[in-house]
C-alpha cells in the first residue's frame, strides 16, 4: 500500500515538472554582439582613447627623436673624438632605458584602465540581460556556448534597443 502512495507521488512530481517544462520561456543573447555593439562599449573605447592618445604621441614622438638621435650619432661618429663617441652613447643608452621604462608604465596603466572599463560595460550589460529577462517572463537566458538557437529565440537585436535607448530621468 505504501509504494502505490510513493509511486502515486512520483508520477505527479513528474507531471508537474513536464508542465513547468512546457511553459520554460527561454532565449539566447549572442553576448559579444551585444557588448561590443553597446553605446556603453563604444563609450568605454571613446574614454579609453581620450585619455590614452595624448600619452601615445607623445611617445611616438619622443621615439621618433630618439631614432634621429642615434642616426646622428651613427653619421658623426667618424668626426667625434672617442670621449664625445663613449659620452653620446651613454645619454643615448640612458633615455632609451628611460623611453622603454615610460613605454611599460604607460602600457600597464592603459591595460589596468581598459579592464576597468570594460567590467563595468559588461557588468551593465548583464544587468541590462537580466531585467529585460525578468521583465518579458523569461526563465533562461543562455548566451556563451550555444550552437544553436532558432533566430526566435535571439534576444541580442531587442537588448541592443534597450541599451541604446536614453537612461530614464531620475
Amino acid at each position: 500500500m505504501g509504494w502505490i502512495i510513493a509511486v502515486g507521488m512520483l508520477v505527479m512530481g513528474l507531471a508537474a515538472a513536464q508542465v513547468q517544462a512546457a511553459t520554460l520561456k527561454v532565449g539566447v543573447v549572442n553576448y559579444g554582439v551585444l557588448v561590443q555593439s553597446s553605446p556603453q562599449y563604444k563609450a568605454a573605447l571613446a574614454a579609453l582613447r581620450a585619455e590614452f592618445l595624448p600619452k601615445q604621441k607623445q611617445l611616438q614622438a619622443e621615439a621618433k627623436a630618439l631614432r634621429a638621435k642615434q642616426a646622428n650619432l651613427q653619421r658623426n661618429q667618424a668626426t667625434m673624438t672617442q670621449d664625445q663617441v663613449a659620452q653620446a652613447e651613454l645619454d643615448l643608452r640612458e633615455k632609451l632605458e628611460a623611453f622603454r621604462k615610460e613605454s611599460l608604465q604607460t602600457q600597464q596603466a592603459l591595460n589596468t584602465r581598459r579592464d576597468e572599463l570594460f567590467t563595468k560595460v559588461q557588468k551593465s550589460v548583464a544587468q541590462a540581460v537580466q531585467q529585460y529577462a525578468a521583465a518579458h517572463g523569461y526563465n533562461l537566458v543562455l548566451a556563451n556556448g550555444v550552437i544553436y538557437a532558432d533566430h526566435g529565440m535571439d534576444l541580442t537585436p531587442a537588448l541592443l534597443k534597450v541599451l541604446k535607448a536614453p537612461a530614464p530621468a531620475h
